[in-house]
């Protein structure tokens, strides 16, 4: 049995103690808070992380930091466990982050390597038929509409500015515009 005075056998020592022990540099106490403190690290960072071995990497490296900190703990700011457990939560916060962060690096580098998806001379091609098919259906307008709408859709006018440049007045220029549209429309077959 020890005495009243002798200190605690490192197998009986509390969290805080063996942290404490820690801080002064005895490797023995550290064993002892690695097997106190080490489940609530580890499901401290599987809880966040939901990933065991991810969990275990974090675990490992919240151990390693607080044998390196120890010195840094004070018992007045919180219980050894407290601490400990917030350090694997901030741990696994971050490396939540950095495999996102990866993640989305990843993708990125494999949509710039994907070839597009679509055909470039294809593309090409279906504009030319869809322009000469609005050519052609403008030819079917009247003068006075085909002009209107040219103004107003392919140099971008106002009504108002389309009615200056006609001469004619703002009604009138509204009418030949809608009444050309809707022709253009029946002409191109887009639904109303």
């Amino acid at each position: 049995m020890s005495s009243p005075g002798a200190p605690r056998p490192v197998g009986l020592l509390t969290a805080d103690e063996a942290l404490a022990r820690v801080a002064d540099g005895d490797l023995d106490a550290f064993g002892t808070l690695y097997d106190t403190l080490s489940p609530a690290v580890h499901g401290t960072a599987l809880a966040v992380l939901r990933d065991p071995d991810h969990a275990a990497e974090v675990a490992q490296e919240v151990m390693v930091e607080i044998w390196r900190t120890a010195p840094r703990w004070d018992a007045r700011r919180g219980t050894a466990r407290a601490w400990a457990t917030t350090m694997a939560h901030r741990r696994a916060i971050d490396r939540v982050r950095s495999v996102q962060a990866q993640r989305t690096r990843d993708q990125a580098a494999l949509d710039a390597d994907r070839p597009r998806s679509f055909d470039v001379v294809a593309e090409q091609a279906e504009s030319n038929l869809e322009a000469e098919r609005v050519r052609h259906c403008l030819d079917g307008l009247t003068d006075t509409q085909k002009e209107a709408v040219v103004l107003a859709y392919y140099d971008g006018r106002t009504y108002r500015e389309v009615a200056e440049t006609l001469a004619a007045p703002l009604p009138t220029v509204k009418s030949r515009i809608r009444d050309g549209l809707t022709r253009l429309r029946d002409c191109l077959g887009v639904a109303a």
